[in-house]
């Protein structure tokens, strides 16, 4: 009787230990990440980049003394033009990304 429950126990605990195996190694298999993904956002600052220069330009030579409007639509058009990429760039990464849950 005595044999008979020590084989019995170490079948259950063999049988316990294939169990968990397996459980681990489908759950290794199946194991997802959640990462953070954002599309292009190129044509979006590409855009902005413009009617910033644009914009700037305008209000630099509008701005401008008498005689220096080129000077004025100059530097207002560089200045546009780097605050508006950065006003899309900012713009379209809120609009544009998101997270994902990929399976590794």
């Amino acid at each position: 009787m005595r044999a008979h429950l020590k084989t019995l126990a170490v079948v259950v605990a063999l049988g316990f230990t294939a169990s968990t195996v397996a459980v681990t190694a489908a759950e290794a298999q199946t194991r997802t990440h959640k990462v953070w993904v954002c599309k292009s956002t190129k044509s979006a600052r590409n855009k902005g980049t413009v009617i910033g220069a644009v914009g700037g330009g305008t209000l630099g030579a509008v701005v401008a003394g008498h005689g220096n409007k080129t000077e004025g639509a100059l530097l207002g058009g560089a200045l546009g033009a780097v605050a508006g990429n950065q006003i899309a760039k900012k713009n379209s990464k809120k609009k544009n990304c998101h997270y994902e849950y990929r399976r590794y």
